[in-house]
C-alpha cells in the first residue's frame, strides 16, 4: 500500500492557518476539493470531530493522524499539514501538534483503512523523517520527503 496513491501533491499543506482543532480538521478536509473529490466537506469534519470524542489522534511527537469513514467516499483519501507554531490537539503526551496526516475511509474498507493507519505510523515513528518534514521549504518538498519515506516502508 503506498500512500502517495491516496495523497496527493495539491493535498499538501505548506503551513496551516489554522489554530484551533475543528478549523484544523476543516483546512485538512477541505484540501479534498482541489482533487474533485465530491463529497460533503461538513459532514467529513462532524465524523472527525466524533472520531476525535473517542480519544485523541494527536499520539505525541508533535503527530496527529485525524481519520474516520464517510459514507459515499469511494477511495480512501490523505491530506498533509504541517504548523510551525504547533496547534493544541488534546495530544497523549499534551505538547502541541505540528505534522497532520487525514485520513479519510470509505464506510466499509476497515482493513485498508488500517493497513493506511499503520504504514503512517511507521514512516512517522523516524524521528528524521519528522525533522525533515518540519524542515522542508516547500509543498514540493514536504511531497517528495513524503513519497521518499513512502517507499521505503
Amino acid at each position: 500500500m503506498n500512500i502517495t496513491d491516496m495523497l496527493k501533491k495539491e493535498f499538501v499543506i505548506e503551513d496551516l492557518k489554522s489554530k484551533a482543532r475543528r478549523e484544523v480538521l476543516a483546512e485538512l478536509s477541505g484540501m479534498f476539493s482541489r482533487g474533485n473529490i465530491e463529497v460533503d466537506y461538513d459532514a467529513m469534519v462532524e465524523v472527525l470531530l466524533e472520531r476525535e470524542k473517542l480519544g485523541s489522534t494527536g499520539i505525541g511527537d508533535g503527530i496527529a493522524i485525524p481519520h474516520g469513514k464517510l459514507a459515499g467516499l469511494e477511495n480512501l483519501i490523505v491530506s498533509f499539514g504541517r504548523s510551525k507554531d504547533g496547534i493544541n490537539f488534546d495530544s497523549m503526551d499534551g505538547k502541541p501538534v505540528h505534522i497532520f496526516f487525514l485520513l479519510m475511509a470509505p464506510e466499509n474498507s476497515a482493513g485498508q483503512h488500517l493497513k493506511a493507519l499503520a504504514k503512517i505510523s511507521r514512516m512517522l515513528k523516524d524521528g528524521s523523517f519528522r525533522t525533515e518534514l518540519m524542515e522542508a521549504e516547500s509543498t514540493e518538498v514536504l511531497y517528495r520527503v513524503i513519497a521518499e519515506k513512502d517507499k521505503a516502508c
